[in-house]
Parts: C-alpha cells; structure tokens; sequence
C-alpha cells in the first residue's frame, strides 16, 4: 500500500486551522533561534558588503589572473538552487503531480529568495554599485546601450529577471485564496485588513475559481521552457568562450541537470526545517520525501553521467589542452585537490545511499544527505571556474587563488538574508496552499 500524502484524521476545517495556525500564534523559541543566527550571518554579510563597497573589489581574493571567482561561483549556485521552485510549481502542475501540493509553495519562495541572492554578486561586482543603473534599458546620455547583443551576459540579464518576474507572479496568484482564508479567521482588526488587502477581494466562487486555473495553467506554461533556458543561458557565460575546460556542448544539459539537483536538495532542507519549526508532520510525509529524493537521484546520475563524459572525451579527443586541465593539471592531486574531492565524493558517492528505501525515505537522513548535495554543487562551480582559470595558456598566468575574510563574509551573508527571508515567509504567509490539499484530501 502507498503511503498516503496527509496523515492523520483531518476534515476541511482541521486542514485550514493547521496551516493558519503557525501565523496566528507566536513564534516557539526554535524560531527565534533560527531567526537570530541568520540575522547575525546576513548583519555580517552586509557589514563585508559595505567594505567592499567602500574600498573595492581589491579586498577578495582575486587576482589578474582569476578576476571571476567566489562571486561567480555563488552566482551560479544561487541561481541553481532557485530552479526547483519552478519545476515543482510549473512541470509538476502541468502533470498534475499530487505530491508537489505540500511543497510548491516553499519551492516557489525559494525560488524568489535564491534569485535575489544570485543578484546581489553582479551589482557588487561592478565596483561602482551605485552606477548599477547603467545596465538597463532606458534613454540616458551614455551612448549606446547594450551594444554586444552576441554576448550570453546580455541575456542572462533578459532571461533571469523574466524568470524571476514570472515566479513571482505565479507565487502570488497561488496565494490569493489563502490571504482570503486568513482575512476571514484573522481577528486582529490591522492584519485582517492587511490580508484583506492581499486578498484582491477574493470571495471563492465558481467563476473566480475558473479564472483563477487559467490564470495558473497559462502561467505554468509560460514557466515551463524558463526551467530549461535559463540555466542554460547561465552555462552559456562558459561554453561560448575559448577558454579551455569551458569551451564545451554539454554545459547546457549539464547546468540544467545540476541546477534541478542542487534545488531539489535545498527543497529537501527547507521543508525539513518547516516541518519542525511549524508542527506540520502531518502534511509533509514520507511520500514527499521519496519522490523528492528519487527525483534527486535521477539528476544526481545525469550530474555524473556528465562528469565521466567529460573526461572520456578529454581522453579520446587527443585534444591537448582537454587533456591539461583534466589530466595533467592533476585535479585530482594538485593544488586543488581539496574542492575536486569535495565534488565526487558530495555529488557522486553520498547520493548513492539514495537507493537505499529506508534512507531516502528517513527524514534525518535526507536532510544530511541534501546539506551535503549543496555543498558539493557549490564546489563543483567553484572547480569549473578557479580549476580552468588559475592555469592560463600561459605558464607565467598560472596563480592560486585564496578566497578573503571578505569572501567568505558575503557568502554567509547571502545564506543568512536567504533564510531570514524564509524564516519571515512560513511565518506570516501560508506554506501549504490548503485549497490545493482538500482536493485531495478524499483521494487520500
């Protein structure tokens, strides 16, 4: 027998008052006590950020050789992790998947709050953030604007901000019967009034629930090929240049297939986190939690299968400067051997426990095993950037590179702000849509 999706004896009432009741109580201690580790991670964060900003991008860890690096790397990885979100809410709505219920609307948040991580390390990259503005499209007397339609950097600027506008939307119009069922069970006059504002006058019948599916459905469809475009626009910063590691035709499926892995994984670690903090065992089951983790698993093999393709056909090539940054620059045991290790043994050896029933579907086990999957994929974009760079055409180019106090402070910064903003998000907005889970709640 399957397992079930909703555990327990619930009704339509019982569903409403336990997904309501994390906003209309106090916070429990844990809360807080997640609340003010990331406060302190993201004030430190910022108080780095601020230095930079006052004294240049000198203070990281770069050099003339490796000018992209810890920024880059964060970039890429935020931007993964944000992938998730819309394929839970889009592709698995399209497919009508009944076990994205209890988890699209923490992936769709995830989503938004990943991207403005990814954002902030381009603007602080500048140099000169407050010229930030420069970038867009509107009439200025700079000249000319955005010359070089050719250059994938173009795009990622045109892809992301629809991918993050989309999402956006899409998260919000889910959520307008759940403000509606807060306004009417609110009792606090000012915050009735503040979901009533949100609410857009939501009364629940026939005709609103009508509009209210196609809007989804249109907006899904929309989403649906962002899944696929803009990682790959994202790998597309790599495979278009000449630069040898990077050069290559699989970075598309490749960045694709990671960035679904990695955030899958965060989901796994965000539902593990809500699940405890909001009491919602009951609605987050071992159901979920397989079907997460066997889309994990899938993704994972894609990631190694990619992995081994690179270095056969490095091998097979004969191509020499293939064979230098996968053979002979010794990624295995040279100077960054540590961040290679990192990677096979995270993304390709921890994952294989996945196949194990009783481990993927063990709530402690998952959680572990996704901590480990996001560590792994960050140093697999750390590899791909600093292995290829640190070891230019030319002998005399070859240099290290040691991230600064800096680095690391906007790194954990940037962890910090994303889980504060989730931390504020499961507790003031819905992060189950009950409406969704009633009707499934007889099929259960």
């Amino acid at each position: 027998m399957s397992t079930p999706l909703i555990l327990g004896r619930n009704n339509y009432t019982e569903i409403s008052n336990s997904i309501i009741k994390p906003i209309k109580n106090k916070a429990s201690k844990l809360w807080w006590i997640s609340f003010l580790c990331s406060l302190m991670a993201f004030i430190w964060g910022g108080i780095c950020i601020l230095y930079t900003i006052h004294t240049g991008i000198g203070v990281w860890g770069l050099n003339k050789t490796i000018n992209w690096a810890w920024d880059i790397t964060n970039f890429v990885w935020w931007v993964g992790i944000g992938h998730a979100g819309t394929l839970i809410s889009a592709v698995l709505f399209l497919f009508r998947q009944k076990w994205r219920l209890s988890i699209n609307r923490s992936a769709e948040a995830m989503t938004i709050f990943a991207v403005i991580q990814a954002a902030i390390f381009p603007i602080i990259h500048m140099g000169r953030p407050w010229n930030a503005y420069w970038v867009f499209p509107i009439p200025n007397q700079f000249g000319t604007l955005w010359p070089n339609f050719n250059s994938p950097l173009l795009w990622d600027v045109f892809a992301i901000s629809t991918y993050f506008s989309v999402s956006l939307v899409f998260w919000f119009i889910g959520l307008i019967p759940d403000f509606a069922m807060i306004r009417d069970k609110m009792k606090n006059p000012f915050k009735k009034k503040i979901y009533n504002i949100l609410s857009f006058g939501w009364g629940g019948d026939l005709k609103q629930w009508q509009f209210f599916e196609k809007v989804s459905l249109l907006l899904a469809g929309i989403c649906t090929p962002l899944v696929f475009s803009v990682h790959t626009i994202v790998s597309f910063d790599f495979a278009t240049s000449v630069i040898k590691g990077w050069h290559s035709t699989i970075f598309p499926p490749y960045f694709v297939a990671g960035a679904i892995f990695s955030g899958f994984a965060m989901v796994q670690i965000l539902l593990g986190i809500m699940r405890k903090l909001l009491k919602l065992e009951n609605f987050i089951t071992k159901k979920h939690l397989e079907c997460m983790n066997l889309v994990i698993l899938v993704t994972g093999g894609i990631v190694a299968l990619a992995y081994i393709a690179e270095y056969i056909l490095a091998w097979y090539s004969k191509n020499p400067f293939e064979d230098f940054i996968y053979f002979s620059s010794n990624a295995a045991i040279g100077p960054f051997w540590w961040a290679f290790w990192a990677l096979i043994i995270c993304n390709m050896i921890i994952p294989q426990l996945l196949w194990v029933k009783k481990i993927r579907t063990n709530y402690l086990w998952s959680f572990l095993i996704a901590i480990f999957i996001n560590i792994g994929m960050w140093f697999e974009r750390f590899n791909i950037i600093v292995l290829n760079l640190s070891h230019d055409y030319l002998p005399s180019s070859w240099v290290g590179f040691f991230p600064s106090f800096v680095d690391l402070g906007i790194f954990i910064g940037t962890n910090g702000l994303f889980f504060l903003l989730y931390l504020l998000y499961i507790k003031s907005i819905p992060v189950i849509s009950q409406s969704e889970l009633k009707t499934i709640l007889k099929k259960n």
